[in-house]
């Protein structure tokens, strides 16, 4: 390679100091180094170029690279296509069941197992819209947020079932808050309560 004498001889360039001769570029400034550089190295050259993309043509979008696309998973869409279906059907049917608060009350009441009526029905009225718009305001909040983080390429499926399980909970609250209120049926689930002990 080079002579280790000759990489210890002084250099004219620096005055005939004793300094080592430079190798590799190491004392170079950069502009000396750039300036003593005719071509790139080739693995410089294929870092250096930038890849050459075509244009897209006009009104198609371009494609995503492959380190921005998504990941997908079929199970977790169908999954939360499935859940998300599911809700909707339950928020469909439940809606009108609210709704008509007074034939809810029965049914309640009946599952219940007490023999009692709302001394006011139509005070229900009210918690029923409210439970309504908490079950439709919910499912869509569901449905958007799911779709969001489908497209992100995140696991999705649990977010329909939580969300299912955290609106139908708030939306039964609403409805028995009437019927927990009024005081006929109230002393009647108590009676009905302390018969069965």
């Amino acid at each position: 390679m080079s002579d280790p004498a000759a990489a210890s001889a002084p250099d004219p360039r620096d005055g005939g100091s004793s300094r080592p001769a430079p190798r590799y570029g190491q004392y170079a400034t950069p502009e000396e180094q750039r300036a003593r550089i005719r071509e790139p190295a080739p693995w410089q050259a294929a870092a250096a170029e930038p890849a050459v993309v075509p244009a897209p043509a006009a009104g198609v979008p371009a494609a995503p690279a492959a380190a921005t696309a998504p990941k997908v998973r079929p199970v977790d869409r169908i999954v939360t296509f499935a859940l998300l279906a599911y809700g909707l059907v339950n928020v469909l049917t439940s809606v009108p069941a609210f709704l008509d608060y007074g034939a809810y009350a029965e049914t309640m009441l009946g599952l219940l197992g007490v023999d009692a009526t709302l001394s006011d029905p139509g005070a229900g009225h009210g918690w029923a819209i409210a439970a309504a718009l908490v079950l439709i305001v919910g499912w869509c909040a569901t449905a958007v947020v799911s779709l969001w983080n489908l497209r992100r390429g995140r696991l999705t499926w649990w977010i329909p079932l939580v969300a299912g399980v955290v609106f139908t909970f708030a939306a039964g609250i609403l409805m028995v808050v009437p019927l927990m209120g009024d005081p006929v049926v109230w002393q009647a689930v108590v009676d009905s309560a302390g018969g069965a002990r």
